[in-house]
């Protein structure tokens, strides 16, 4: 990525949530998803948090071109280009743009598509390389199910990837919707991220969790706060969770974030908004301490 030196010493930072790992560098465990930011009717609102977030201390954004048809990617680029030399932007490829459709995305996991993908991700972005590319599968519900010619093995989606590595066209790659067993198999290639949904209401990764756990590889949770399903609870709606609240003097959806942090040291949270005000919300949960009386009330409420 074209890079400003701006900030550049990690002492000289804060860092929400402390310092983990991603990709070979030490960056802030709170991030922000910035999918929120293509239904924001200009590009003020989204400047303004993304500018914010990274005043802040955020040095990873998630984002990826099938947000709003590369409005997400247009919006960080206006915002931070010439982007900051300690920031890392993760990408996902896997899916395309469908407006009009019920779900505006159609699968996209043939090996030429994924290619097509990244080519889209630099040219919104506007950077000679990616730092991180998660691949998107599609093999489970819920989410967008492959079939017909979009049931892609994996071995070909990786090759693909790694090509582009080996082209210098992506600096690191990711998985997200994963298995444990499809995550065994590709550690090979050398992954740096994951992201699955977890959450206190959805512990149903832990497996695969478990397994970033033993070789070191980040864990980015989708919907850390749960309600990304049709029909699934949300965290801030358990009563564990508004009880801890109340007798920390802390926000609900803070203790469901900072039960995150506190569950594996190297989650690095990526949730997401478009309200300044929401943001700083977000990264003052990585100053939330549980202690042990909320762990244990939080992990006897939560749902695998």
């Amino acid at each position: 990525m074209t890079r400003t030196p701006e900030i550049s010493d990690v002492a000289a930072r804060p860092h929400p949530g402390g310092l983990a790992t991603l990709a070979g560098r030490s960056v802030a465990r709170v991030g922000h998803g910035a999918m929120q930011l293509r239904w924001a009717e200009s590009d003020d609102e989204p400047v303004a948090v993304l500018r914010r977030a990274v005043e802040l201390g955020v040095d990873h954004l998630d984002t990826a071109e099938f947000y709003g048809d590369g409005v997400v990617n247009r919006r960080i680029r206006a915002a931070l280009a010439p982007y900051p030399d300690h920031l890392v932007v993760v990408t996902k490829v896997g899916a395309t743009p469908n407006p009009g459709a019920e779900i505006e995305l159609r699968l996209a996991q043939q090996p030429a598509e994924l290619r097509a993908q990244v080519e889209d991700n630099l040219r919104s972005l506007d950077v000679e390389r990616l730092d991180v590319v998660n691949l998107r599968r599609a093999d489970v519900a819920p989410g967008l199910i492959a079939g017909g010619d979009q049931i892609v093995d994996l071995d070909d989606q990786l090759a693909t990837l790694t090509a582009l590595r080996d082209e210098g066209k992506i600096g690191a790659i990711g998985l997200s919707h994963v298995s444990a067993e499809q995550l065994r198999h590709a550690l090979p290639v050398g992954i740096v991220c994951v992201q699955n949904a977890f959450s206190l209401v959805d512990r149903s990764a832990e497996p695969v969790l478990d397994l970033c756990r033993e070789h070191g590889i980040a864990w980015a949770p989708y919907f850390p706060l749960g309600g990304g399903w049709p029909g699934q609870r949300r965290v801030t709606d358990l009563p564990a969770v508004v009880g801890t609240a109340a007798r920390l003097g802390v926000l609900p959806a803070q203790v469901g974030l900072a039960w995150l942090l506190a569950h594996a040291e190297q989650t690095m949270l990526i949730p997401g908004t478009r309200s300044v005000a929401h943001l700083e919300e977000n990264l003052a949960a990585g100053d939330v301490e549980l202690d042990a009386e909320a762990m244990a009330t939080l992990e006897a409420s939560s749902v695998s």
